[in-house]
């Protein structure tokens, strides 16, 4: 039996131009019936937009409640504009070394996002800042040492996902130790397994152990754990490591498939599949509504041609609707008037001049 795109579309998670539900974007929705949206600087001007623009993607979407995530994780990694409480980045809550503050800054995010409809966070970074060649990862790590990062990681996942927020370990099996941009190249790191289980693995492993409820894969080729395929693409990253070895059930994303590491060496059709095929469950492509629909469309030939089974995408299925049952549900929109109380609110912006003073003593 075939699945149904309404099945289907539930599996990606999609970003979009603009501010408002265009009549295009409405459509596109309801045709495609994506399970996920991701928002971006170039999607968000106020308080009061952000909740006019989450409650009609809400409105709009057949699977309400969507999923609608976002990138705040602080200092130059930060999406939302200046009247919310932009904490700094991760580097500077591993200096701080306080998991009382940790946990708080992830918290005051989380209720802030919240506020304005936004249900999940892709945060924190679990990479351990090991090369300081690494032109992306730097201070949004909270160290070079994986006990810092294991440390830091616990509650800050608790800080979002206590507060409503889901939270998602990020770049696995760890994009700390490479040289090169994943947005712009395929990055090699060729470290041995030892060492990887030394450094890059271990935050991962202890955010799994404790409750991270979603991961999102590294566009990274890993040549001591597969020579061919970088992790989001590869079975023996995903499907064996991550989810047998580590024993993970929660929703496995991919980074933006759209990235160079990527879409320079496959179509994003073949990336689609082959991310599925690995183990992901959900595929995210952040701008192009062209590669979106083709990337849908990719899974519904997929499983049509019997590439991938539909007992497969049902395992994935299962995964998103235990997330969604778990912190959307039940659904209410949000308004402009609570909102207007919480972002950006006095005892939000003292704690962060707490956490700025800490670091300028423990500096």
């Amino acid at each position: 039996m075939l699945m149904s795109r309404d099945k289907i579309g539930q599996l990606f998670m999609v970003g979009f131009d603009g501010t408002t539900v265009s009549a295009d974007l409405a459509a596109f929705i309801k045709e495609y019936k994506p399970g996920g949206v991701i928002l971006f600087s170039r999607n968000l001007e106020s308080t009061e937009q952000i909740v006019d623009l989450t409650n009609e993607l809400q409105r709009c979407s057949p699977h309400s409640p969507l999923l609608i995530s976002i990138d705040q994780e602080g200092g130059r990694v930060s999406r939302l504009p200046k009247e919310f409480t932009i904490f700094p980045p991760c580097e500077v809550l591993g200096r701080c070394n306080s998991l009382e503050l940790a946990y708080a800054a992830a918290a005051t995010t989380a209720k802030e996002l919240r506020a304005v409809g936004i249900n999940m966070n892709m945060s924190p970074v679990l990479d351990v800042n090991s090369n300081p060649a690494n032109p992306v990862i730097g201070d949004r790590a909270f160290g070079s040492e994986p006990a810092v990062v294991c440390e830091l990681a616990v509650p800050t996942v608790g800080g979002l996902q206590d507060n409503g927020v889901v939270a998602c370990g990020k770049h696995f099996p760890g994009h700390g130790d490479t040289t090169v941009d994943s947005h712009k190249e395929l990055p090699l790191v060729a470290a041995p397994r030892e060492r990887l289980e030394q450094i890059e693995l271990p935050p991962f492993r202890h955010a799994v152990a404790r409750g991270v409820a979603t991961m999102m894969t590294a566009h990274v080729l890993y040549s001591a754990l597969d020579d061919q395929r970088p992790a989001t693409l590869s079975p023996a990253i995903i499907g064996s490591l991550l989810r047998k070895e580590l024993q993970y059930d929660g929703v496995v994303l991919t980074d933006d498939l759209e990235m160079h590491a990527i879409i320079d060496h496959y179509g994003i059709e073949e990336a689609t599949v082959q991310s599925i095929l690995a183990g992901c469950d959900m595929p995210l492509i952040c701008k192009d509504r062209n590669r979106e629909a083709a990337a849908i469309s990719s899974l519904d030939k997929a499983v049509a041609d019997g590439t991938i089974s539909t007992q497969r995408l049902e395992v994935s299925l299962a995964r998103i609707t235990r997330l969604k049952q778990r912190f959307l549900v039940p659904y209410k929109p949000v308004s402009v008037s609570d909102a207007r109380l919480i972002v950006g609110c006095r005892t939000h912006r003292a704690l962060l001049r707490s956490i700025h003073q800490t670091r300028e003593r423990t500096a």
